[in-house]
């Protein structure tokens, strides 16, 4: 068994395929209509992905505060001055829980919390 997809349902697709695009670096993989009220696009650049659902006809996105989406970066330093240059607030951190491993926390335009990681468990 292998986790191929984790699911958000957005209140503006093309925005949130910007930010997931042009700060963490996803390609769509796949976009399309499912319906008259209802597009979805994947993005991902390995083999997990992330399906954003905007449906037109839900009036409100529900979004717990007890769940993250983690993304590994090359570099946290160079990623919290692209933040600062768009100025996205750092919600958490940095954190170093160990030698091996330090992330800030942040929140995609739908209020998703998006943890950005340098290094390895």
């Amino acid at each position: 068994m292998a986790f191929i997809w984790s699911t958000l349902n957005v209140k503006n697709l093309d925005e949130s395929i910007k930010f997931y695009v042009e700060l963490l670096e996803l390609e769509v993989t796949n976009r399309f209509k499912a319906g008259p009220e209802t597009e979805i696009a994947f993005l991902g650049n390995q083999s997990t992905k992330i399906e954003l659902i905007e449906n037109a006809g839900k009036s409100s996105i529900e979004i717990g505060e007890d769940i993250s989406w983690g993304f590994s970066v090359v570099s946290l330093d160079k990623i919290i001055s692209v933040l600062n240059e768009k100025n996205i607030p750092i919600l958490k951190g940095p954190l170093q829980p160990n030698p091996n491993i330090k992330f800030i926390y942040i929140k995609d335009p739908n209020g998703m919390n998006i943890q950005l990681v340098e290094g390895s468990i």
